[in-house]
């Protein structure tokens, strides 16, 4: 069985991380297999991306009972495999199409990564977030967190909760803004679903440009070049004609010459 399914409907792609018995820990195949789903989907006509786990987890991290590997002797193993983890994060956020991480239970170190990668969230009330490397000897700086993490909720937080490893539950995930808001766990892809939906009527271009504008911008050195490339991408998107067919499409007509 695929460690990681997707299906689509209605031009939503819903990728599932299936490995219940580990709680959807990510091992190097794992890993493989999500990037080629990424690729593919990427490709495809789907308009909005739902991430979700099987069974109890979203995601638990690296699945620490590989620990001990150290691929033969060779020095560049772990150095390779900590770069091919620490991609998950910009293979989600470079394809085209809108995330949603529809988090259903425990996210922790690499898992937490890779829910902050998308681009908002949504918690069941079993959620539980954790930057957990810090308490496995290693460092909460992993897979993205550091940088994904004080955007998401501030510095002050951040810094607690990365030092700490300390869980998040769905309560003050929401409080906090981690999570968009939390959901009863048999209602959270009915949820995630309808939002995609609503982000999927706004048209493929738009939402393809509002995503890339918002993470570019979030790196912007300045207001003003934030507001330059804002600038650009309206001149671009007025030129795919989208603007007069969606505001004819919605009741919006040019006022007829008397």
């Amino acid at each position: 069985m695929s460690a990681v399914t997707v299906d689509t409907a209605d031009d939503v792609a819903t990728i599932l991380l299936n490995r219940p018995e580990k709680l959807n820990a990510l091992s190097d195949a794992m890993i493989d297999e999500f990037f080629a789903v990424l690729d593919d989907i990427a490709r495809s006509s789907a308009r909005v991306v739902v991430i979700s786990g099987a069974g109890r987890g979203f995601c638990a991290g690296f699945d620490l009972s590989l620990a001990a590997e150290d691929g033969g002797g060779d020095e560049r193993f772990w150095a390779s495999r900590q770069e091919r983890f620490g991609a998950l994060v910009t293979r989600v956020r470079g394809i085209p199409q809108p995330t949603i991480a529809a988090v259903n239970g425990a996210a922790t170190g690499a898992g937490l990564g890779l829910a902050l990668a998308c681009d908002t969230r949504i918690g069941s009330t079993a959620v539980r977030f954790s930057s957990a490397f810090v308490r496995v000897g290693m460092s909460s700086c992993d897979v993205g967190v550091s940088w994904l993490l004080p955007r998401a909720i501030g510095t002050t937080r951040a810094f607690e909760l990365m030092l700490t490893g300390r869980m998040v539950e769905a309560e003050e995930a929401e409080r906090i803004g981690l999570i968009l808001r939390q959901m009863a766990p048999d209602q959270l892809l009915e949820e995630a679903h309808a939002l995609a939906r609503a982000i999927a009527d706004n048209g493929r271009m738009g939402t393809w440009m509002t995503k890339r504008g918002m993470w570019a911008n979030l790196e912007a050195g300045s207001m003003q070049a934030a507001i330059e490339l804002e600038n650009r991408t309206q001149t671009f998107m007025l030129g795919t004609g989208g603007l007069a067919s969606r505001a004819a499409e919605r009741g919006f007509t040019k006022p007829a010459k008397g």
